[in-house]
């Protein structure tokens, strides 16, 4: 079984409900534009409008199909996630995320869906993924920065989150968020280029630093884009660790738990993360339906000339395996 493990979906019926104001929340506001939906939250400025191959599920369902992929695991879309807005309402917002996806995956059996919980609180999100792991999510996906635009992963207030999932022995994917608070990214597109992987860089560094993959064992965090660029500065990390080890955790403890995966675009770059983490914590992605997306990720794969029991354990059995997906 071959599995896309990195994708994204908003269910139409979602969108169909917020656009129509059959359903309300007082931080949301929704504009339609050009036939585009976009969401804005707690008064901030408008989020990107939602793209229409974020919805098109026949389109994702042919495309999978003359790709060789048999299941593809969606989380929803990081500008849908509404990190910003009060705490109560936010798990509201996720709990009505979830609904939708849920029941529109459940008529897509090809598509395995990821849940969205509340990051702005701890105590919130602990109990939105216990219900969305009972109700049959596969996971969740969560974002570099809990609090919208701001925040860490590594918060104390996210404390019981953290327990939650190790008690679970949840699936996370860490995902970066969207944003460019630094000037310097305000140009030339590096917001993706760039800003994507320096926000998820930072995420990470300060949970290998924390000792979080080490203090909740039973977490299993796969990271988005090949883990930005947590491979490439491990040697910084851990010789930066040596010369203060009083302040942090060593980062090779919490690095060996770590899952990547294969949007990287690059066969060498893959070659390196495999040999760092070892290819049974790799697994295939694409990114749809962005148009960064990587258009042949299984001849991707293939182009590494990996073993076969390597290449079978990329292209789906690891993905299987942590997403808890039946063949």
């Amino acid at each position: 079984m071959i599995i896309d493990a990195h994708a994204h979906y908003v269910p139409p019926a979602f969108l169909d409900d917020m656009s129509s104001k059959r359903r309300a929340f007082p931080s949301v506001k929704v504009a339609v534009e050009n036939g585009g939906v976009r969401f804005s939250f707690a008064g901030n400025e408008p989020k990107r409008p939602v793209a229409k191959g974020m919805s098109d599920h026949e389109s994702r369902r042919t495309w999978l199909a003359d790709h060789g992929i048999d299941k593809q695991v969606v989380g929803g879309w990081l500008d849908t996630f509404g990190y910003d807005i009060p705490a109560d309402e936010g798990a509201d917002w996720s709990r009505f995320l979830n609904e939708h996806m849920l029941a529109a995956t459940a008529k897509l059996p090809f598509l395995v869906p990821l849940a969205t919980v509340p990051m702005q609180s701890g105590k919130h999100a602990a109990k939105v993924l216990e219900e969305a792991l009972d109700a049959g999510f596969h996971g969740a996906m969560i974002g570099t920065q809990p609090k919208g635009a701001t925040g860490v992963l590594d918060d104390p207030d996210l404390d019981p989150f953290w327990e939650t999932a190790s008690q679970r022995k949840a699936t996370l994917f860490v995902h970066p968020t969207f944003g460019a608070r630094d000037d310097r990214l305000k140009a030339y597109g590096l917001v993706s280029a760039v800003g994507r992987v320096t926000d998820t860089t930072i995420a990470m560094a300060r949970l290998l630093y924390s000792g979080h993959l080490t203090r909740y064992p039973g977490v299993n965090l796969v990271i988005s884009h090949g883990g930005a660029a947590v491979a490439m500065v491990l040697g910084r990390l851990r010789r930066s660790f040596e010369t203060a080890p009083a302040q942090n955790t060593d980062p090779m403890e919490g690095f060996r738990r770590l899952f990547f995966d294969t949007i990287v675009y690059d066969t060498a770059t893959l070659r390196f993360i495999c040999e760092l983490a070892g290819t049974e914590k790799i697994v295939m992605g694409t990114d749809l339906p962005f148009v960064i997306a990587e258009p042949e990720p299984v001849k991707f794969v293939d182009s590494c000339n990996f073993a076969a029991a390597d290449r079978a354990a990329i292209l789906g059995d690891t993905a299987a395996r942590l997403f808890r997906i039946a063949a």
